[in-house]
């Protein structure tokens, strides 16, 4: 099922110029469900809108991500957006992010910015050695019609090649609060290893999710945080594979 929530487009002030360009979010849950209404006050300040596929009544431990990108897709479309912003239920906007948008939507829209994915160890601390330092997500890019839309099993981009984004550094933070738990670690771990368990779709693998060795964390830096505040559960927000394999 997906549910719409739009409000007027905000005035926003670009380099030059002051538009109304609507932004709307996208995104899907299930286990995560109860993470959404941290996930929409982070966005309020950012977005015009979101759509929201809800996925709890899927049979499978991992549903279709491209069938369910492609419905988020299409019914933002559908719904009018000049541009959208895709995230998970587990991921914040730095604060930042709501004073510069303006500015990243304006001029060109063959361009897809992109975020520095922070893969939060505590509420405050991110991961940054190796892989973990470089990680970037493009995920702020212009609306287009799904029929475009094409993409991997997992791990895919949100939109084709063939749409001719360009890529772009925002110089802002996309903070990923899954990692914060430890046995979350493993259990992506875990899960990513069934699902993909030949390594096709990313040839760095799955292991070094949970491998905390020469583990080097920064502190968000100050004026660079995120809202609202994240107090932990220490729930697993995804399907436990390592309970078949103990059946």
């Amino acid at each position: 099922m997906i549910t719409v929530e739009m409000k007027p487009p905000r005035r926003r002030r670009g380099r030059w110029l002051w538009s109304r360009q609507r932004i709307v979010a996208i995104f899907s849950y299930r286990y995560d469900a109860h993470l959404v209404p941290d996930l929409l006050a982070n966005l309020d300040p950012i977005v015009d809108g979101w759509i929201a596929y809800d996925d709890r009544a899927a049979d499978d431990i991992f549903s279709s991500e491209p069938r369910r990108r492609r419905a988020l897709i299409g019914a933002a479309h559908e719904a009018g957006a000049d541009w959208v912003l895709a995230m998970d239920p587990d991921e914040r906007m730095e604060n930042a992010v709501a004073g510069r948008i303006g500015q990243l939507i304006d001029g060109s829209r063959r361009i897809s910015w992109g975020f520095h994915c922070r893969e939060m160890y505590t509420a405050a601390n991110y991961r940054i050695d190796g892989p973990w330092g470089r990680k970037m997500q493009h995920r702020l890019f212009r609306a287009y019609h799904p029929d475009r839309f094409r993409s991997i099993d997992l791990h895919g981009a949100w939109f084709p090649e063939d749409l001719g984004l360009k890529l772009r550094d925002s110089g802002l933070n996309l903070y990923h609060l899954k990692m914060i738990e430890p046995k979350r670690r493993a259990a992506r771990r875990d899960l990513y290893n069934h699902l993909d368990p030949d390594r096709r779709l990313q040839q760095i693998g799955y292991d070094y999710l949970a491998d905390e060795s020469g583990a080097v964390l920064e502190a968000i830096p100050a004026g660079r945080d995120y809202l609202p505040a994240h107090t932990d559960d220490g729930g697993l927000w995804m399907a436990d594979v390592s309970v078949d394999r103990r059946r």
